[in-house]
């Protein structure tokens, strides 16, 4: 038995009252992703549940037959427009074209017109089934289309569906609300219609669905007001995703478990020169450096690309991916562009060979011839021939800290590294006094710090001309860095130098004396430290560099002198 008109009339207009109030809340949240196609599901039901709340309230079996038949245009819009809803909702509005929403209007349409012409062909019939304990009279409907267009309706509800499940598993607590109350606002009138049509509620030709869209009216209240359905929206995450791998200027291939591509940007295209729909399904051992099993997890290798002349290297990076159980899905190959940087990495290794060794060798070969004679010309060509190696050696130093920086930097004590740039100095600088406070507790540090600390010593002892020169020397740790102090009673730094410091480069007419601050800068830089001058009392210099300590914690109490 149904329920008494009485009471299906009431639950009807209940179900308009919360639909329409969700449909008004979603208008308002216009033209965010989702708004509109959520009023036209919204206001399909409403008039679905209308047309019954007219033909139970008809006071003849043709207008009864009448409100039911135009009943179908609100049973159509909503399988319509909740594929489109979940479509723009998710991000995945691409697929939403004049084209593609009239392909989707096509069947509904069409059952439309064969309920309003029904009576000319029976493919969906609607006509009297008997008269309610209250009077209304039923009607029945069926017919080989209404078979079709129930099975669409489901369908669409399926397909939309899918992406929203997805955002069930969201890490954003807000989508997981969000998907969970529109499943239940969707599942809830399709449950019931699917029950009905299979004869399992007991409804004497009263399709209860409309009834149901009271509980699709409150889920989607809640999904708007609860969880901010329109105030924090999904619809980015997915475009994202699409835009970064499409437009990342680094090549990237996305590899299945069986050696075949399944995605490939543009870059990583012109890269192996093929184009996209050519390299999809395609081996990828035929096209990236792949032999043998592919090694991911940090795994790379170099690939060159080109003529000689013009050829271009990339480094590959294989990354693999897995699903939630660590089952191996496929990898990434990702492939960066290094044929500037290995380029550059020839140039500092033959600058490196010059400065280490012809330099000096020829330097060598003038000191000699120098060292035959005894007058002044030949003693101001021997300090001159010295100078020539020192500015090779900071040279060759700078050459050493970009090829560093590019890598790995080593760790070396703290303690270690003081104690050793002040012994060198101390032997390079005989007739400078130099005292050492050594850290109280010890800790790693990048190495690059010792071309800076040596450079910085170095400076306050070559400049330091006065007649009880001085240098002291202080490291420590300080929270999670180390802080080594040097100080001199030299005449201090001149102004201009520290200027041109500060300016990051140099040019012809305003240029330093010397690389030795610029090793200080540069070192500096590459370890991720700083350094700050100021003057000391009365005379002098007090330069502070400050490096971070290497990994989390890496301090140990200090060795300390017998």
């Amino acid at each position: 038995m149904h329920p008494p008109t009485t009471v299906v009339v009431p639950l009807l207009f209940g179900s308009i009252a919360t639909g329409s109030g969700a449909a008004i809340l979603a208008w308002r949240e216009r033209p965010n992703p989702g708004a509109t196609p959520l009023v036209w599901l919204l206001g399909g039901q409403s008039v679905w549940a209308t047309c019954i709340i007219f033909s139970l309230s008809a006071e003849s079996v043709s207008e009864t037959l009448t409100w039911t038949k135009l009943g179908w245009i609100g049973v159509m819009i909503v399988p319509v427009a909740w594929i489109l809803f979940a479509l723009e909702y998710t991000g995945r509005d691409q697929y939403i074209t004049r084209r593609s929403v009239a392909l989707l209007s096509v069947v509904p349409v069409l059952t439309v017109c064969l309920a309003v012409t029904e009576q000319y062909h029976g493919l969906l019939y609607v006509r009297p089934a008997g008269v309610t304990v209250d009077g209304a009279v039923v009607a029945e409907q069926g017919g080989l289309w209404y078979g079709v267009a129930a099975a669409y309706t489901y369908l669409l509800g399926v397909l939309g569906i899918v992406p929203i499940l997805g955002l069930v598993s969201s890490r954003a607590t807000a989508f997981r609300g969000q998907s969970a109350a529109l499943l239940v606002g969707i599942t809830t009138p399709w449950a019931t219609n699917i029950l009905y049509n299979a004869g399992a509620l007991p409804s004497a030709g009263i399709d209860p669905t409309p009834i149901a869209f009271a509980v699709s009216g409150v889920a989607y209240l809640g999904a708007i007001r609860r969880f901010r359905m329109f105030g924090a929206n999904p619809a980015p995450t997915w475009r994202a995703k699409e835009f970064l791998f499409d437009h990342i200027h680094e090549g990237a291939i996305v590899v299945d478990g069986h050696d075949t591509i399944v995605e490939i940007n543009q870059t990583g295209a012109a890269v192996l020169g093929v184009d996209v729909d050519r390299a999809l399904g395609s081996p990828a051992s035929e096209l990236l450096p792949v032999n043998g099993p592919i090694q991911a997890d940090g795994g790379r290798d170099f690939l060159t690309v080109g003529t000689e002349s013009t050829s271009q290297s990339y480094d590959v990076t294989v990354t693999e991916l897995t699903d939630r159980r660590d089952h191996t899905l496929g990898f990434v190959f990702t492939l960066h562009n290094v044929t500037r940087y290995l380029q550059q990495q020839q140039r500092l290794k033959v600058l490196n060979r010059v400065l280490r060794h012809n330099i000096r060798t020829e330097a060598n070969i003038i000191q000699g011839y120098a060292e035959r004679t005894a007058d002044e010309t030949a003693e101001t060509i021997k300090r001159r021939t010295m100078r020539i190696v020192e500015l090779s050696e900071k040279g060759r130093d700078a050459i050493d800290l970009f090829e560093d920086a590019v890598g790995e930097w080593n760790q070396s004590s703290l303690d270690s590294i003081v104690g050793d740039c002040l012994a060198g100095a101390r032997d390079a600088f005989p007739d400078v006094a130099f005292e050492l406070e050594r850290p109280t507790e010890d800790a790693t540090i990048p190495d690059g710090a010792a071309v800076v600390v040596n450079n910085l010593i170095e400076n306050a002892a070559v400049h330091n001309a006065g007649s009880d020169p001085r240098v002291s020397v202080s490291a420590w740790v300080e929270s999670d860095r180390a802080v080594v102090q040097i100080a001199d009673n030299g005449p201090g730094i001149d102004e201009y130098e520290l200027d041109i410091l500060d300016s990051g480069t140099e040019t012809p007419l305003r240029h330093g004396s010397g690389l030795g601050l610029w090793l200080v800068k540069w070192g500096t830089e590459t370890i991720g430290g700083s350094v700050d001058f100021e003057p000391a009392e009365p005379t002098g210099t007090i330069a502070t560099l400050t490096v971070p300590l290497s990994g989390s914690d890496g301090r140990t109490p200090a060795p300390r002198d017998g």
